[in-house]
């Protein structure tokens, strides 16, 4: 018998997060924010500054996502996955600051990993190559910081049933490995 997806809302708490595991399927509805490499530059720059991020980033879900132009109507366009190992280097400075999850596709390397396992926080993963199907499930679409990026600009979703699976979780195990069924522990 099917197990029903795990709702979730951002902003996330510690309790949800310990709750997910990896394989498990969830569905996010609330607020979630995209950003990719050159806003996670600016982003971990401004940190380290000591600015306050352009949105509030504890508890916060940030999307490796950078959409296509909206239709005429639509609140985006196309918006699939961008490969989350290119934010690598990033990561552990934004999970310190209160980053509960990022979402994107593929593999993470062993730093965030760590992070994930020192912040309380997930890696999320959604379907590569179906940004017109998960636009669906985005209700609106705000630039909100580094317009001047364009596509990378940091934008406000609201989204609705946003489907994904806990790729990495706060212990470190991932449902990345040579079988497609098997949990990876760390050791």
């Amino acid at each position: 018998m099917p197990v029903e997806p795990k709702l979730i809302k951002p902003p996330l708490t510690d309790d949800v997060i310990r709750s997910l595991k990896a394989g498990d399927e969830v569905l996010i509805t609330g607020t979630i924010y995209t950003a990719r490499d050159m806003a996670h530059k600016r982003l971990c720059e401004a940190i380290a500054g000591g600015q306050k991020p352009p949105f509030p980033i504890e508890g916060a879900l940030i999307y490796y996502c950078g959409p296509t132009p909206a239709a005429p109507g639509k609140p985006i366009g196309a918006a699939g996955p961008t490969t989350s190992s290119r934010m690598d280097h990033f990561t552990p400075a934004l999970l310190a600051a209160g980053l509960k999850a990022t979402l994107g596709k593929g593999y993470r390397n062993q730093s965030v990993i760590d992070s994930l396992k020192k912040n309380c926080a997930v890696h999320l993963s959604t379907i590569g190559g179906a940004g017109a199907l998960l636009a669906k499930h985005i209700t609106s679409a705000e630039i909100i910081a580094y317009e001047d990026l364009g596509t990378e600009a940091i934008r406000c979703l609201e989204v609705a049933d946003f489907p994904a699976v806990v790729a990495y979780d706060s212990s470190g195990r991932s449902v990345y490995s040579s079988s497609p069924y098997k949990i990876v522990t760390p050791a």
